[in-house]
């Protein structure tokens, strides 16, 4: 998929292109900044200093479970707030207002998790950043889908959870070289880089094209076309920028209205809103906070590896059931617990070439184009809400003296990962090379999900020729 990624590049991608899509992809780096960001310093003997509590009999500060479960659980209802106000600016006023707004959010953030001094202060910091987060989610695979080829479509969409590991990867790294020190700059430090990303996004956003597709629902049509060719120029003939553009209106104008929260359950909507949603239940339910939110915190408390080196190896390398099987030991070796923490390196490989680009492609590709905000915002809602479930849970589950479960949680999201296994063979479909109105129309023809791979379409009508593809269960 990579190497056919650089392909489509290459013959698809003009200058204005290419760096459109370079700086959106580029706000993402600080999602993975703030996620690996707190997780990595949640383990630092200075942050626990700073918002933890004192322990006379140890003689070291440790940070209260509760506040733990708070601290990565609530930012959830600011993310959700985020999706729901980042889809409506992103509708009503364009996808780059909607990320010059996110970015100038970040910067107030940064600067209130920058100042706070006690552990509340920065509990409310990190919620009110998960706003922008939010907003990010909204727009990011949105946008990127509905300027991009449908040649490189999907591996563009794709980069948004590449790029989160990338910028996870680069604070671990800074965070492994800080956490020594004594003093608070071991996470103020890498807390500086939130400064960073929505800075250059802010200053550089209005340099790129906006949505055409945006741009027609607007009835802005002759906007549309200069900003469409400002995206092709170069790599496609006037004819066939033409022939994109007329598809798109086409399409549009068919499902011109927008509907209401239920007409995505209704049956012109509900095997795309059954994908979508599921995708995002799976993205989140097979455990990937574990490691994320919570990976230096429980290998600290296995005291064996740095857990700073292990948060850098999980993003370098960017199995729950044998994870959970280790840990059904009394007395685990130092090998045990070696292997746990591989185990952990290994499902989040695993995740980072499966659901975590999988779930925000399908999210952006699979949705009508009249319903494809309202459906991608109660997507993102459900993937916030099972991120909360998770988050809030785990020093619940983990910890001593509630279930004290430990790496045993592997067995609860192992299983899940099983069942996501089989939704994944039934039901999403492979539209890869697809435009998004070439995806309308294999939807609109009621043909099982397992043939879309194998259908023909005829660019002249809406005349589907079907081949012959796996099993489908999903009518």
């Amino acid at each position: 998929m990579l190497g056919f990624g650089h392909l489509a590049l290459r013959q698809s991608f003009n200058t204005k292109l290419t760096l459109t899509v370079l700086l959106i992809t580029f706000s993402q780096f600080n999602f993975g900044f703030d996620q690996q960001g707190f997780s990595a310093t949640q383990a630092m003997n200075a942050f626990q200093k700073q918002f933890g509590v004192y322990n006379a009999k140890s003689k070291t500060y440790r940070l209260n479970p509760a506040w733990v479960s708070y601290f990565n659980g609530f930012i959830y209802l600011g993310q959700a707030f985020g999706v729901v106000v980042g889809s409506y600016i992103s509708k009503r006023f364009g996808r780059r207002m909607c990320m010059f707004i996110m970015s100038i959010w970040a910067l107030v953030c940064a600067t209130l998790v920058i100042t706070s001094k006690t552990a509340n202060q920065i509990l409310v910091a990190r919620v009110l950043n998960y706003i922008y987060i939010g907003m990010e989610l909204a727009v990011v695979p949105i946008f990127q889908s509905e300027i991009t080829p449908k040649q490189a479509r999907g591996f563009i969409v794709g980069t948004y959870q590449i790029s989160l590991f990338f910028g996870g990867l680069v604070m671990n790294i800074i965070a492994r070289g800080t956490q020594s020190i004594t003093t608070k700059n071991a996470y103020i430090i890498p807390y500086g880089l939130f400064y960073v990303v929505p800075s250059i996004v802010a200053l550089s956003i209005w340099f790129v094209p906006e949505s055409p597709r945006w741009l027609i629902l607007k009835n802005r049509h002759e906007d549309a076309m200069q900003e469409l060719r400002k995206l092709r120029q170069g790599k496609y003939t006037d004819s066939e920028i033409e022939e994109e553009f007329r598809d798109i209106v086409q399409r549009i104008e068919i499902e011109r209205q927008q509907g209401s929260f239920f007409d995505i359950f209704r049956k012109a909507n509900l095997r795309r809103t059954i994908i979508v949603v599921g995708a995002n239940f799976f993205l989140q339910a097979t455990g990937q906070n574990f490691t994320s939110n919570y990976g230096a915190l429980f290998a600290k408390s296995l005291g064996t590896i740095n857990p700073f080196s292990v948060t850098v190896m999980l993003g370098a390398m960017a199995s729950c059931l044998t994870m959970g099987g280790l840990g059904t030991a009394a007395n685990p070796s130092d090998n045990i617990k070696a292997g746990i923490i591989a185990m952990m390196v290994v499902f989040t490989f695993g995740y980072s070439i499966g659901w975590a680009p999988t779930a925000h492609i399908l999210s952006a590709e699979i949705p009508s184009t009249s319903m494809r905000d309202m459906t991608y915002r109660t997507a993102s809602v459900l993937n916030i809400a099972v991120q909360f479930a998770v988050s809030f849970s785990l020093p619940y589950l983990l910890d001593a003296p509630y279930a004290d479960l430990g790496s045993k949680v592997g067995f609860i999201f192992g299983s899940i990962a099983a069942v996501s296994v089989v939704f994944a063979f039934f039901c999403v479909p492979n539209v890869a090379r697809r435009s998004l109105e070439d995806i309308d129309r294999l939807f609109a023809s009621g043909i099982p999900i397992g043939k879309f791979g194998s259908a023909k379409l005829d660019d002249s009508s809406e005349d589907i020729e079907i081949g012959t593809d796996r099993k489908d269960v999903v009518d």
